[in-house]
This record gives structure tokens, C-alpha cells and sequence, in this order.
């Protein structure tokens, strides 16, 4: 599917612009933000799990966040090292993948305040969202080391 080749590939993008790096890279501040390299690979593993397994599959999962640090995924905690959040970045896209396969794109979705939306809307939203952040993630790398390149 032309969807899942797209996603996959901006996945693998992800993957790419933090391999070899040290988890003291992965976590350096280098813009006023708090943007960071774990920082967006551990936001991206928690919005694969909302997009696929909370609002598409219906499933009971957790988040980082919490009504009162709706941005904890963000933060650079000591708690969970670079080679986790990565981790559980492949984890998560495995599992959706998993969902995606077995669905059709005109599924809608089971979350009850996204019961109109399709699959297909949310495989491109997470196209977007991946593709944004793999270009901050381009940014981020070549500051921390000069590497440029797709």
C-alpha cells in the first residue's frame, strides 16, 4: 500500500538521523526549545500509539503525558535512556504496522471521538507529522555533528 510505503519510509528516516549517536546527543538542547533528538523520537512512539491503537483499534493503552505535563513526552527525563526511547519507537510502528495490514483504509476508526475518521486520514496525518519531524530531526543532526542527507 502506497500509504504504509510513504510512512515507512519517513520511519526509517527518524531511525536514520539518530543512528550512531550518543545519548548525550540524542538529549542536547540546541535550540531555545525543547526540542531535542529523544525528545522527538519519544514523541513519535506515543502519537503512533494514539493515532493507531488508541483512536483507530479502540485499544486501552498509556502516554507519558498527564493532564498536568501534556508535553512529557518532550522532556528529556534520566528515567529512560535514547536507546529505549528508540526502542520504543520500533516497537510502536511495528504494532501499528501490525493494525494497518490488517485493516482496510476505509476502516473507520473505534475511538468514540474520532468515529467518522478513516484509516486512510490517519496514515496520512502521521505521514505529515513524521515528515515535520524529520525535518526538525535533519536540523537537529547536522547542528550536533554536520551530517546532512536524506
Amino acid at each position: 500500500m502506497i500509504l504504509e510505503s510513504y510512512l515507512d519510509w519517513y520511519r526509517d528516516g527518524i531511525l536514520e538521523k539518530v543512528k550512531g549517536l550518543s545519548d548525550a546527543d540524542m538529549k542536547r538542547r540546541l535550540v531555545s526549545s525543547e526540542t531535542t533528538l529523544f525528545g522527538i523520537v519519544h514523541h513519535l512512539a506515543y502519537v503512533e500509539r494514539w493515532w493507531f491503537q488508541d483512536v483507530f483499534a479502540g485499544r486501552d493503552v498509556t502516554y507519558a503525558w498527564t493532564d498536568e505535563d501534556p508535553d512529557a513526552e518532550w522532556h528529556v527525563a534520566d528515567t529512560i535512556t535514547s536507546d529505549e526511547a528508540i526502542a520504543l519507537y520500533r516497537q510502536e510502528c511495528e504494532v501499528d504496522r501490525q493494525i494497518t495490514r490488517a485493516a482496510d483504509v476505509e476502516d473507520l476508526a473505534k475511538h468514540e471521538k474520532f468515529q467518522d475518521m478513516m484509516l486512510r486520514r490517519i496514515m496520512v496525518h502521521m505521514i505529515e507529522e513524521t515528515a515535520r519531524h524529520l525535518g526538525h530531526a535533519d536540523i537537529l543532526r547536522e547542528l550536533i555533528d554536520g551530517a546532512t542527507g536524506q
